[in-house]
């Protein structure tokens, strides 16, 4: 496939998807293989962690996001929605930098294309994604009320985020099999990254004079975007979201070349 085609990072797990959804499958199968409870704990771990959110914030912390509403576990939930989209990039760039060194057989394959992992890993992200999704919309319907037709923007908000986790896996993973270390320098910036974007607090809450710089966050925007469809009932932006997307789809693309000029190199190093 030809890395300067802008239509390459999507067009990839199209040509691939015979590969990609297995090997998705067989990690995912993998993670809970050996365990009591199985695949119960993918929608266990969510649901216990939500208890956990609503008891410490709505509780103890008796937080509140700015809105004027009387119920406690609502902070809880606002929290959860953005932790469930930040994870995907979190948790995805993460494991980017030993993506390759884990995937050693593959990478000495020639035949295989190893550019398709970063999709398998975006993928595993977005099943987790799924299920906490459902157990926030059945949650908000329970303490709020039942969600607006504006919802059904919350995919184009998603896109943005699995083209930045593409992008960011590319760079990463090429840069991280040749610099062991990159995956302290990772982890730090993902938790930097986490207290810097509206997950715990409003964007609003920022003071005016570091409001220029939060802007450059494109969580920021995505974060807020995502609150505003699924809580507030409002309509993304066009042109912020328009911009998101291609901004995130041209990052994408370069993640991609550049990948694609790295990789010849990976057999030797491995």
């Amino acid at each position: 496939m030809n890395s300067y085609n802008p239509l390459a990072p999507l067009a990839l797990i199209w040509r691939y998807r015979e590969l990609a959804l297995p090997l998705t499958g067989r990690r995912i199968s993998a993670r809970y293989r050996g365990s009591l409870l199985g695949m119960l704990w993918a929608v266990l771990n969510p649901l216990l962690m939500l208890g956990i959110y609503t008891f410490i914030f709505s509780v103890v912390f008796q937080s509140k996001w700015g809105i004027d509403r009387g119920d406690k576990p609502e902070f809880a939930l606002f929290l959860f929605s953005g932790l469930i989209l930040y994870s995907v990039f979190s948790e995805c760039l993460n494991e980017a930098p030993s993506l390759l060194l884990n995937n050693k057989l593959y990478i000495k394959q020639l035949v295989f294309p190893t550019e398709i992992l970063a999709w398998v890993s975006v993928l595993n992200g977005l099943f987790n994604l799924v299920i906490n999704f459902v157990i926030l919309v059945i949650f908000q319907t329970v303490v709020m009320g039942p969600p607006t037709p504006t919802l059904l923007y919350f995919p184009l908000i998603v896109l943005p985020i699995v083209l930045i986790t593409l992008g960011s896996i590319w760079f990463v993973a090429s840069i991280g099999i040749y610099l062991r270390d990159l995956g302290h320098i990772v982890r730090l910036f993902t938790t930097a990254l986490l207290f810097l974007s509206p997950i715990f607090y409003p964007a609003s809450r920022v003071p005016e004079r570091f409001q220029a710089y939060y802007s450059l966050n494109p969580f920021g925007h995505l974060l807020e975007m995502s609150k505003g469809v699924l809580f507030y009932g409002k309509a993304p932006e066009p042109i912020l979201l328009g911009a998101c997307l291609a901004g995130s789809w041209a990052f994408s693309w370069l993640g991609y070349m550049w990948f694609m000029r790295a990789k010849k190199g990976f057999a030797d190093v491995v």
